[in-house]
């Protein structure tokens, strides 16, 4: 049950975080979720356990996190169509 928690709240941040820079992550549902744990784990290294937790990864951060990935993402694959 952690686990499938785990993905829904990685899911929900890849989510917030695209809605609030209003880009599409590619992928749909499950690129909201890579984005949203591998951000979790980016803000994780650059602000540690900063507020509140939920199934383990604390939000903030996290979102901190998912912003900076999708804001990569998004410029890589700006420089790869315009070439």
């Amino acid at each position: 049950m952690g686990f499938i928690l785990y993905l829904i709240v990685g899911g929900l941040i890849g989510w917030i975080a695209g809605m609030i820079l209003g880009k599409d992550i590619p992928g749909g549902i499950i690129g909201n979720i890579i984005a949203g744990i591998i951000g979790a784990w980016i803000g994780d290294m650059i602000l540690g356990d900063l507020g509140p937790e939920i199934a383990d990864i604390a939000i903030i951060p996290a979102l901190l996190g998912a912003i900076i990935l999708i804001l990569i993402v998004s410029f890589i694959l700006k420089a790869m169509r315009n070439k």
